[in-house]
């Protein structure tokens, strides 16, 4: 089992910054990547980015450019530093984490609202 802490949401104007924190515990050893993921009203849940143990990243094309994912092993925390936000980031941004057995684990999420 892999918990999950994040926080860092919040409420920013457009074309501010945030940065989301996402904290592992128990089974870390069994994870294989980390991710943040958002959900907006009536919209599917979307990937936005991740990175591997190994340090490789894939961004959602919405993402690129703006936003940056990086990771801290030594505290098996997962971060998402969002810039140049945009009304249309407003979502509740989730953590996720993918086992070496292929089992994802989220996190509560965390509202991100961007005003315009």
């Amino acid at each position: 089992q892999v918990q999950l802490v994040e926080s860092g949401g919040g409420l920013v104007q457009a074309g501010g910054s945030l940065r989301l924190s996402c904290a592992a515990s128990g089974s870390i050893f069994s994870i294989s990547s980390m991710g943040w993921y958002r959900q907006a009203p009536g919209k599917q849940r979307e990937l936005v980015a991740r990175i591997t143990n190994g340090g490789f990243t894939n961004y959602a094309d919405s993402a690129k450019g703006r936003f940056t994912i990086s990771r801290d092993n030594a505290k098996n925390t997962v971060y998402l530093q969002m810039n140049s936000l945009k009304p249309e980031d407003t979502a509740v941004y989730i953590c996720n984490v993918l086992t070496l057995r292929l089992t994802n684990y989220w996190g509560q999420g965390t509202q991100v609202t961007v005003s315009s």
